[in-house]
């Protein structure tokens, strides 16, 4: 068992009545996981109140209550901790209680709303082949060297988080690569963390269902840089106007990467073609497997996080030389009868239009590109008419489906979808709820030259219709339809 008070350094509490022990078995902020002589942090959720649960968790076995409002009646054999923000101290005894993991190795984190995933991904892979151990935190997986992690969200709670990071630091990982949504930052998922660097990709319209105005989307991924420590840097994308604003209040060291303007790191573009990107970075050409403007901000970034951690810079180029992208990041599935495949995450409207962008600039001769693009169920709803037209504007042919529709009727989905579109495009514009169905009527329809891209679910493994999740497999369904056709 441990001391209460060996995991309150550094936390400010502005009540502590003292009950009968002051040891505890672990932390827990799930009423539903309280075991005899546990610590309850009630945080105040989106959805639920953890205060409710007090009581019970004290019959449960919870020795120890940790919260924003006292009950009005004091049990003396409990202990009770008053504290301003129980979300944000969940995050700091997590990492007390674990003996501060991050402070251990050097975790740099990235946020932004398009790009993470790809960025911690090349990152984790770049330093495994300049050989360090390596952990990662991603929406596609979390890692400890080669051992994989089932991922769940984004960003895990507060409390595996730290195990994760501890678990990370015992197996000698001297680096962490983290992806750190906004969610995250306003819950305090990342509270009580020490970042060695933090990095700031785009920031484009996404989570407002969340958020509620694009001014608090904003001022979500800001905080994460106003959180720094002075030993830490901080690194932007320039190229996005909103780059600047995350260094305005940084203690860190402010760096920043651009292609199109005056930076720290610089790149250009002289070549994107399917086969890859031709590349200049701060004056050095190099030769990357990976396609798109949108690939090359995610090298840059990789590069200049690379340089800020004093990697050798000629051993660091001839790796990203060989990188691969993510899984389900403008992955690239090429047909034996010339109709190809390009499976992609985009799922924002911005991420859609760069990866169409991209395949437009691409795709050569007379072939067509056929989108197949959905939305999902009780999320933002704004983004819904936006993204169908950015995939009717910038299409031959354009399929509207199904992407996770949860607890909505996929058809009023496709209903706020088609909204967006204008009359001369809906022409080219089918409506096919069914995903199997409508990525299979893309391939009907595709003749040798074309491209089917199908956007959306990338590396997701399912599809949430009602609340329960069903195998589903974008790659897999691609696959099949293309040794068969």
């Amino acid at each position: 068992m441990s001391n209460i008070n060996d995991v309150l350094d550094s936390i400010k509490v502005l009540e502590f009545h003292k009950g009968s022990s002051p040891k505890f078995n672990a932390i827990q902020f799930d009423s539903r996981n309280i075991s005899k002589n546990d610590i309850f942090v009630a945080v105040k959720g989106t959805q639920v109140d953890g205060h409710k649960y007090i009581e019970n968790c004290i019959k449960d076995g919870a020795t120890t209550i940790v919260c924003q409002e006292l009950p009005s009646q004091i049990n003396s054999k409990i202990n009770y901790i008053k504290v301003s923000n129980s979300a944000k101290v969940l995050g700091q005894l997590s990492s007390n209680y674990y003996d501060n993991p991050s402070s251990k190795l050097k975790l740099i984190g990235i946020t932004g709303t398009n790009g993470k995933t790809s960025t911690v991904t090349i990152l984790f892979n770049l330093f495994k082949k300049l050989g360090y151990h390596v952990g990662l935190l991603s929406t596609v997986s979390n890692k400890i060297n080669d051992k994989e992690i089932k991922a769940t969200h984004t960003t895990p709670d507060a409390i595996q988080l730290n195990a994760l990071l501890n678990e990370m630091v015992e197996e000698g990982c001297e680096y962490c690569f983290m992806e750190v949504s906004s969610h995250a930052i306003v819950q305090e998922r990342i509270a009580g963390l020490h970042f060695t660097g933090a990095l700031f990709s785009n920031i484009t319209h996404d989570h407002l269902d969340f958020h509620k105005t694009f001014k608090e989307y904003i001022k979500a991924k800001k905080k994460f840089f106003d959180d720094l420590n002075s030993d830490a840097f901080a690194l932007v994308n320039t190229d996005d106007k909103n780059g600047k604003v995350m260094l305005q209040n940084t203690k860190a060291s402010k760096r920043t990467y651009a292609i199109k303007t005056i930076a720290n790191y610089k790149g250009k573009i002289i070549e994107n073609a399917m086969s890859g990107l031709h590349l200049e970075i701060n004056y050095k050409e190099i030769w990357i497997p990976l396609v798109g403007e949108f690939n090359a901000y995610n090298i840059m970034s990789v590069y200049a996080t690379a340089m800020e951690l004093g990697a050798d810079e000629m051993e660091v180029l001839q790796e990203l030389s060989t990188v691969e992208t993510a899984e389900g990041r403008f992955e690239f599935i090429k047909g034996d009868n010339e109709i190809n495949a390009i499976v992609d995450y985009a799922h924002t409207p911005d991420a859609l239009k760069n990866v169409l962008d991209t395949i437009n600039a691409i795709r050569g001769g007379n072939g067509k590109l056929i989108t197949v693009v959905g939305t999902g169920g009780d999320r933002d709803k704004s983004k819904r008419p936006i993204m169908a037209q950015i995939a009717a504007d910038n299409s031959q042919q354009l399929i509207l489906t199904s992407d996770n529709p949860r607890t909505e009727d996929p058809e009023k989905i496709l209903d706020d979808m088609e909204a967006g579109i204008t009359l001369d495009r809906k022409r080219i514009t089918l409506r096919i709820s069914n995903r199997k169905e409508a990525i299979r009527t893309a391939f009907a329809l595709a003749n040798a030259g074309d491209i089917v891209l199908v956007a959306g679910k990338g590396h997701e493994k399912y599809q949430e219709i009602n609340g329960v999740r069903h195998h589903f497999d974008d790659k897999e369904i691609i696959t099949e339809i293309i040794k068969n056709k």
